[in-house]
């Protein structure tokens, strides 16, 4: 496995993220962009990119807070609040632009936790490029923009959840129902940031194995 540090501009400037690349990398053409939680592109979200190097996908986490990592969640909620929709979107297009161009990669998926479910989600229905999608736990968009979402998606979620509650992931597959998407709602009995290791409070290994299984799945029949 190799793993770099790239450099990129996006609309609201320059930005970089953190490369893992599978030791097949010159015949690999797929690649998964991973979007951080709201603490920041940390060794967390760093090492789950290292893990689908490991699975055989170059796995991109563009930097959405440029720099800023957050200590506490006070923190945390400051940097997620001053992050627009609009600039995080973008930076993930312009990622995108980066494991197509920069790597070579014809088939993209993405993924992402919390604040990165939110906008991996989001993304998957505003820009193309994007062949799958798995966002975990994060935010539902609004119903215009959900109804554009066209490329098969898995959302993760915990029913122990007081933020990504059982009520608004009902709001996804709602409009799923309604304008006929391709989301599959997999639900655990299991707390927000239940796939995080670094989290002992709330990880939960049986659930997150299994919802790692399930993604895997997906990008292996999609990408």
């Amino acid at each position: 496995m190799k793993t770099e540090t790239v450099n990129f501009d996006t609309a609201n400037g320059a930005t970089t993220a953190y490369v893992a690349m599978p030791d097949n990398v010159d015949e690999n053409t797929k690649a998964v962009i991973l979007i951080q939680e709201w603490w920041g592109l940390n060794d967390n979200i760093k090492s789950i990119a290292e893990r689908y190097a490991g699975e055989g996908y170059t796995g991109i986490a563009p930097d959405l807070y440029r720099g800023k990592m957050a200590s506490n969640p006070e923190e945390a909620g400051e940097l997620m609040n001053a992050l627009s929709i609009e600039d995080g979107v973008d930076t993930i297009k312009n990622a995108i632009a980066v494991a197509k161009e920069k790597y070579g990669k014809s088939s993209v998926g993405i993924s992402g936790y919390c604040m990165g479910g939110t906008f991996s989600l989001r993304a998957a229905c505003e820009l193309d490029g994007i062949a799958a999608a798995a966002p975990y736990y994060g935010d539902i968009p609004p119903e215009d923009i959900l109804k554009n979402l066209d490329v098969p998606t898995i959302f993760i979620s915990g029913t122990k959840d007081a933020w990504i509650n059982p009520a608004k992931v009902k709001e996804l597959t709602d409009a799923a129902e309604k304008y006929d998407l391709p989301v599959e709602s997999v639900a655990y009995e299991a707390d927000h940031a239940f796939s995080n290791k670094t989290r002992p409070e709330v990880y939960d290994k049986e659930a997150a194995e299994d919802a790692w299984a399930r993604v895997m799945k997906l990008f292996s029949e999609k990408l």
